[in-house]
């Protein structure tokens, strides 16, 4: 018995590999992968298919990077910077126009108190438009300033009126000052009326029937006050510091007297009602106009009193 022929002799495998010989020695030949039995060879070649092209409307919608937040746009926009600029600047002027009016109301006021409680009268006080009065507030230095009162009255002068404008006062407080008025210029005006209701006031019980009317003649500056008991003439002049009615005549019923009897009497009442002004104010001139006398006082480099420890109409400024 004999053995079955072998399988005939096969040469090298396939699976083997294979070496090049090339002019510098054997190369290796790239390998081959080799997978299990009954794996999908196509599994290793599987690739993603390609993402459609972006049409113009999805370039748009897509940009390739994040889009800039809206606040670095803002800031980079200049009509933004501009705006953000005016509306700083406006709050800041609008701060300054409040302060400005809340200073001018706070110094108009005080002002006008201390004038009203001098002359017995409502008063009204304004500062100058320049330079801004928080900026005088700041240097204590005021430029101008001008006083008006109602015309009712200079203490017991019925129907007096007053208009004061104030330059260059400069505040700076020691014992016995609160600063200095550069000038100070008054015009007071007195009509006929005020002057007929002063003399009746002056009087008790028979003013009206000593004066119950007043005529102005301008042409020889002299004031006529007629009553049922008598007839003065009286000439305003200056005399001191204050206004002094001069009598020119008098006639108390059908009788002449002598000016010097009733002249110290009136002198006393003009006194009281123009002179003794704080500052040092004064007047300066006279004149009769026909609706009543024009009087100008003034004073130059005056202190302003402290005002402490006493009843000083300027205690508050």
């Amino acid at each position: 018995m004999t053995n079955p022929p072998g399988p005939p002799h096969e040469g090298p495998s396939t699976w083997a590999p294979s070496e090049d010989h090339g002019p510098f020695g054997p190369t290796s030949a790239p390998t081959e992968q080799h997978y299990p039995a009954g794996a999908d060879t196509q599994q290793a070649s599987y690739a993603p298919p390609p993402l459609p092209p972006l049409s113009p409307t999805e370039r748009v919608t897509r940009p390739s990077e994040p889009p800039e937040p809206p606040e670095k746009k803002r800031f980079r926009d200049p009509l933004s910077i501009v705006l953000i600029c005016v509306i700083v600047v406006s709050l800041v002027v609008a701060g300054l126009i409040g302060g400005e009016l809340y200073a001018r109301h706070v110094a108009d006021t005080k002002v006008a108190e201390a004038v009203a409680c001098e002359v017995q009268d409502q008063a009204t006080a304004s500062f100058g438009v320049a330079p801004l009065l928080l900026w005088q507030l700041a240097t204590q230095h005021f430029t101008n300033i001008s006083v008006s009162t109602a015309g009712n009255q200079i203490r017991d002068a019925k129907g007096m009126k007053i208009d004061i404008i104030i330059k260059d006062v400069k505040l700076d407080r020691t014992s016995s000052s609160k600063g200095t008025i550069g000038s100070l210029d008054a015009t007071i005006t007195w009509t006929s009326d005020g002057i007929k209701d002063s003399v009746q006031n002056a009087i008790p019980v028979l003013g009206p029937f000593v004066t119950n009317s007043v005529t102005t003649h301008p042409a020889d500056g002299t004031i006529e006050l007629k009553g049922m008991l008598d007839n003065i003439t009286t000439k305003p002049v200056v005399s001191g510091k204050g206004i002094q009615l001069q009598i020119q005549s008098f006639n108390a019923l059908g009788f002449t007297l002598p000016r010097e009897s009733v002249q110290s009497t009136l002198d006393a009442y003009t006194a009281k009602l123009t002179a003794d002004y704080p500052l040092g104010i004064h007047a300066d001139s006279v004149q009769v106009t026909p609706t009543g006398v024009t009087s100008h006082f003034s004073t130059q480099n005056a202190t302003i009193p402290a005002g402490e420890n006493n009843d000083s109409c300027f205690a508050n400024i």
